[in-house]
């Protein structure tokens, strides 16, 4: 049976970080900011994943408040999430997500993205599919005080 899940995330942009997206480290003049790197993108392809699982979200299994996860790479994040469907003898059917973000353009850094998520995952690339848009300007990601990422994914797990 196919079960769906649905994650966001959000971070701010601060000064003095390096700006990670998709576990790819992308040249801006600002970064993420956050407890682990930030990495809105997996943040948020990790709590769809969780949630097509019925778990709780990233927070449970990774809190900001574990001096272990502090500047984490996103990665280990989406790893145990893989794990977890593995676990219950799942499968990924697929991941779809969006990067809303009015600066840095995120387009040339798609393909890279999309590589190194699926191979986190342990999935074929085909089945990754990564986006980017602006907000036009508007609101708190229009100003460029931040970045957010949705998601959506698919998990198969047996009856």
């Amino acid at each position: 049976m196919v079960h769906v899940g649905i994650g966001y995330d959000v971070h701010a942009l601060v000064t003095g970080r390096k700006l990670i997206l998709g576990g790819v480290e992308i040249p801006h003049a600002k970064g993420l900011d956050g407890h682990s790197d930030a990495d809105a993108l997996l943040h948020a392809i990790c709590d769809a994943l969780l949630g097509a699982l019925g778990e709780e979200d990233i927070g449970h299994y990774f809190p900001n408040t574990d001096p272990r996860w502090k500047d984490a790479p996103s990665r280990v994040f989406l790893e145990e999430a893989a794990r977890q469907i593995a676990l219950r003898r799942g499968r990924i059917v697929n991941v779809d997500a969006t990067v809303i973000a009015e600066a840095p353009k995120i387009y040339p850094h798609l393909a890279e993205m999309k590589q190194r998520i699926a191979t986190a995952l342990g999935v074929a690339e085909k089945l990754i599919g990564v986006k980017a848009t602006t907000n036009e300007r508007m609101g708190f990601i229009g100003r460029e005080e931040g970045i957010a990422a949705m998601a959506v994914a698919s998990v198969d797990l047996p009856e």
